[in-house]
């Protein structure tokens, strides 16, 4: 009986044995298992993060290369409008020329005329001139160009070229004193400033 007892005995150690065993195999592969996950967890933020710096990179290139394209754009405009002004300005300078020539036209009629005619009179030919000249200075006038008043002034030498000076006791000092040479404004711009004497006492 006892020899039974310790058989059984001995077979539940064997079995005890047996079931620790595959305890710890069963532990061990869950650690084993456990570690794995870790292992792929502690990857998986790195390969995110890898792939997103690749998305960021991607997107930052896309990014540069719009800007190019749009600088390239920009800069192909500005020579287009540059190429456009430059011709505008050639185009007006042209229409201003003939415009200002073709309200010339009639005094070379004129003068054509003069010259063609018979009357050689002196007060008729003269009338004539003086006439061609009235109408040549309203053509002018007509396209910008104005007289700089001189008489009774003060020296001015935005307006003025003084090439004498002149005493004269009658007139305050810096007043001009004679025209020599008219002077001519085309739209608020000195074309010819008159050359003036001016008086310094």
């Amino acid at each position: 009986m006892a020899f039974m007892k310790d058989k059984m005995k001995k077979k539940d150690e064997v079995n005890l044995e047996d079931m620790q065993e595959q305890i710890n195999e069963a532990a061990a592969e869950a650690e084993a298992e456990k570690t794995e996950e870790t292992v792929s967890e502690a990857e998986a933020p790195d390969t995110e993060a890898a792939e997103q710096s690749v998305d960021e990179t991607e997107k930052l290139k896309a990014e540069i290369e719009e800007k190019k394209n749009q600088y390239l754009r920009l800069q192909a405009d500005f020579e287009n409008f540059r190429r456009r002004t430059r011709q505008e300005k050639e185009e007006l300078g042209d229409v201003v020329t003939q415009t200002i020539l073709k309200d010339m036209l009639p005094l070379l009629d004129n003068f054509e005329r003069a010259l063609a005619s018979d009357n050689k009179d002196s007060d008729g030919f003269h009338k004539g001139v003086e006439m061609i000249y009235n109408q040549f200075a309203e053509t002018l006038k007509k396209n910008g160009l104005e007289y700089i008043e001189t008489e009774g002034k003060k020296f001015d030498p935005n307006f003025h070229q003084a090439v004498m000076r002149v005493q004269n006791p009658d007139l305050e000092d810096d007043t001009i004193a004679a025209e020599l040479q008219k002077g001519y404004i085309v739209k608020g711009r000195v074309v010819r400033p008159s050359m003036v004497q001016v008086v310094s006492n």
